[in-house]
């Protein structure tokens, strides 16, 4: 059975969640503070661990930072409807992905499916495909442990930097538009007016520095997508 780890201090709410994870053949394990959470999550071997941002003790943000700086393990977040700010701060920090509360049962099992799919592989069951290298010219990328190499030092990425950079390398020298990039990053289509993907690829653009022609090495198509350029 795969093992959750859910974290959220609204016991109504965890009690249904609980019992319907339970009923579509997931071990549920739930905690009610992020200080346990931590705790639970960086002893126990979980495949995922769901985890609110408003949380007594410890929040959620900084329950995430701490779980992140010794595990690779896939988390998603349960925020606010409509709080864009702690939701663009858990993603930039590492985090899978999120949903708005209150949410259905059914979404959040969705959800979670949807990041295992794209988690296979990680943690202590899949630690040779963790260790799997993504080669594009001077990148280096391992997507089991979210590790990144350029020209041979370490290059310092966010969450969604890292997963918009996987998503280009796995396409490299090939023109990918900004529908697939999301769907491929984020298991979602791209929503109408939503310009993160531009800001973050701007950023890793600015990490990654320019080619010897003075271009960037993640070219763009205006209107069309973006293309990581292979040598």
């Amino acid at each position: 059975m795969v093992k959750v780890l859910l974290v959220d201090d609204d016991v109504d709410l965890t009690a249904l969640l609980s019992q319907y994870l339970v009923r579509e053949g997931f071990d549920v394990t739930t905690v009610r503070d992020g200080e346990a959470g931590v705790t639970e999550a960086i002893s126990n071997d979980y495949a995922i661990v769901v985890l609110d941002i408003m949380m007594p003790r410890v929040s959620g943000i900084e329950a995430l930072r701490r779980i992140r700086a010794v595990s690779a393990v896939p988390i998603l977040m349960l925020t606010a409807r409509g709080d864009n700010i702690d939701r663009i701060v858990g993603l930039d920090m590492g985090a899978d992905d999120y949903v708005p509360k209150p949410c259905t049962p059914g979404e959040l099992v969705a959800r979670i499916r949807a990041i295992l799919r794209r988690a296979e592989g990680r943690g202590p069951a899949g630690a040779a495909s963790a260790q799997r290298l993504l080669q594009v010219g001077d990148l280096s990328l391992w997507p089991g442990s979210r590790r990144a190499t350029w020209r041979g030092a370490s290059l310092e990425l966010t969450g969604t930097e890292f997963r918009l950079l996987e998503v280009l390398a796995r396409h490299s020298g090939q023109l990918v538009s900004k529908q697939d990039i999301s769907l491929q990053a984020f298991d979602r289509p791209l929503a109408r007016f939503d310009r993160r993907i531009d800001v973050h690829i701007s950023s890793i653009r600015q990490k990654l520095g320019t080619r010897p022609d003075g271009q960037p090495w993640i070219q763009s198509v205006r209107g069309l997508g973006y293309q990581l350029l292979e040598d």
